[in-house]
């Protein structure tokens, strides 16, 4: 994986090592930069010293009273309160590494260890299974889309951030970690120990529907996402049909380069794709169709299945062609993740990730405040799953062939 792809719209732990993700863009700043104290000083948004007076009675009390003074150092506050600091501006995203975890991120997106095979991120405040990976140790257990995640390995994980649940999550192949999720629509909890492995990410199948229907399923947007969905829509045109589904069902995300030149072989020259935007920080970064837009005149016909394990680059993807009028969309309401962090080094050995822009559709819908919402919305029941039925493909089928 190269961290220096600022386009990488999530980072998993370890792909293909590992699927425990937490569905962020992260673009890596190398800059060891500290401002100067001088210049510190002069920032009216940095707290009055009258404001700090209640940091350090807060220090001076626990220090005073705290039965684990004698074990925490003065590093420790600094570090701890820095990672308070970063909690403080509401955004499960933003967030302070000290040493041992800041060396742990860089492990986490080098792929160094195993996992469960699963993304997760944070829905009203608590961590939630965005998607299994199919095939996955937690595909296997019976983990589904939309499943919360109350404990792991006995931890609560009320006001844990992904990060850090993904650090007690991973571990090495061949070793078990007990989940406790709370199901869907369920009443009782469920835990499911599931054993670590090496995960193998499935990238791209094509299948052919009653009606000569072509379907392109896209499991994740790799680096040879782009390529191989080339590949797929030349033996669409060669099969002679112009009825194309595009299955984006689970499909936690990935680079933003492939999600952009995916789009563009369905829009011409100068149409939006999605617009990157810094709010006050900067101007807003509009990515435009590159216009390969080989579909032209071509009378094409086109569905996008989705639901609430489609995110990111998916939303991205599946959001330009809805609002450009290319395809509608078939399923559930999607995730709803589209925010950019930046990995700042702080000092040598601490770092900060940072949300610093968030995703926009051509219409201006802001993907992470909400999540995409089908044209045709078709739920599918644990029922369907267990009789081997898909009523949403049979929908985007059946709309294909009216």
């Amino acid at each position: 994986m190269n961290t220096n792809n600022k386009n990488f719209l999530y980072a998993s732990i370890g792909i293909p090592a590992v699927i425990i993700g937490f569905f962020v863009g992260v673009y890596v700043n190398e800059k060891h930069g500290v401002s100067s104290m001088t210049a510190e000083l002069n920032n009216t948004s940095l707290a009055t010293s009258e404001q700090f007076s209640t940091f350090w009675e807060a220090w001076k009390t626990l220090d005073n009273k705290s039965v684990f003074a004698a074990s925490t150092t003065p590093q420790d506050k600094v570090y701890g309160a820095i990672k308070g600091l970063a909690s403080s501006y509401g955004d499960p995203y933003t967030v302070f590494f000290p040493p041992v975890e800041a060396k742990m991120f860089q492990e986490d997106i080098a792929g160094n260890f195993g996992g469960v095979g699963m993304e997760i991120g944070i829905k009203e405040h608590q961590l939630v299974v965005v998607t299994p990976i199919k095939n996955s140790p937690a595909f296997k257990a019976g983990v589904k889309t939309g499943d919360l995640i109350i404990k792991i390995n006995g931890k609560e994980t009320t006001d844990l951030a992904v990060d850090q649940a993904v650090k007690l999550i991973r571990g090495e192949p061949g070793t078990v970690v007990k989940i406790i999720f709370l199901p869907k629509d369920a009443a009782k909890t469920v835990e499911r120990s599931i054993t670590r492995a090496i995960i193998d990410i499935p990238t791209l199948e094509t299948d052919t529907k009653p009606g000569g229907v072509f379907v392109i399923r896209l499991f994740t947007f790799t680096a040879n996402s782009a390529s191989l969905f080339r590949t797929a829509l030349r033996q669409f045109i060669m099969s002679g049909n112009n009825k194309l589904v595009l299955d984006l069902r689970g499909n936690p995300g990935g680079y933003l380069d492939a999600a952009w030149d995916m789009a563009s072989w369905f829009l011409p020259t100068g149409k939006t794709v999605v617009t990157e935007d810094f709010g006050k920080n900067q101007s807003p970064n509009v990515f435009r169709s590159k216009g390969y837009d080989v579909f032209a005149g071509k009378n094409l016909h086109m569905m996008i299945l989705a639901d609430g394990g489609s995110a990111s680059a998916s939303e991205i993807l599946a959001g330009a062609l809805q609002e450009q009028g290319i395809a509608k969309l078939v399923g559930t309401k999607t995730f709803g993740k589209g925010s950019v962090q930046e990995l700042i080094s702080i000092t040598p050995d601490t770092s900060l990730k940072v949300t610093i822009a968030r995703w926009l559709t051509p219409q201006g819908h802001n993907l992470s405040h909400d999540g995409l919402e089908p044209d045709y919305k078709v739920e599918m029941t644990d029922k369907d799953i267990e009789a081997k039925k898909d009523p949403q493909m049979d929908k985007a089928v059946q709309l294909l062939n009216q």
